[in-house]
């Protein structure tokens, strides 16, 4: 079984170009912001210490979309993240935009690589982040502080 990490938003007119639909990089931008609240959910430190104390970075290498219906100005979705691989270095993730009455917005499968930020080379991925990750992938029976388990 695996957990899904989710948050609810509200399209916002800052995310929105002028015909008050979702302008499709905003979605980018939201979906950096929920990899940031679910890094804030399982990691000691969350992103902030991850990126800016420990100096381990998590660039884009691979990025994939497919936009499925639009998002207006005002409405409610809530944004998921799933693990969908862990490898030694990289961490492959997919991201959901899905509407209250559970219709598909856009969803992006994304890979993003471990590296050291001061050679900027990839690692294995560190400790602390791969036993969070694990014990975020591991079954659970309900609820957890920070996520929502799978959805039915």
């Amino acid at each position: 079984m695996t957990n899904i990490f989710s948050i609810p938003y509200r399209i916002r007119f800052s995310d929105c170009d002028p015909a008050g639909i979702v302008f499709y990089p905003q979605y980018f931008v939201m979906f950096n912001d929920l990899l940031e609240a679910w890094v804030d959910a399982i990691l000691d430190g969350g992103f902030a210490g991850y990126i800016g104390k420990s100096r381990f970075g998590m660039p884009i290498v691979r990025l994939e979309a497919d936009f499925v219906s639009v998002s207006e100005m005002g409405d409610d979705v809530d944004l998921e993240l799933e693990v969908q691989r862990l490898g030694s270095k990289s961490i492959s993730l997919e991201y959901r935009c899905v509407g209250k009455d559970e219709d598909l917005r856009m969803s992006v499968q994304q890979t993003l690589v471990t590296t050291s930020l001061d050679n900027h080379k990839s690692i294995e991925i560190p400790p602390a982040l791969r036993s969070a990750i694990e014990h975020f992938l591991a079954p659970t029976s309900g609820e957890h502080s920070g996520y929502q388990g799978s959805r039915a």
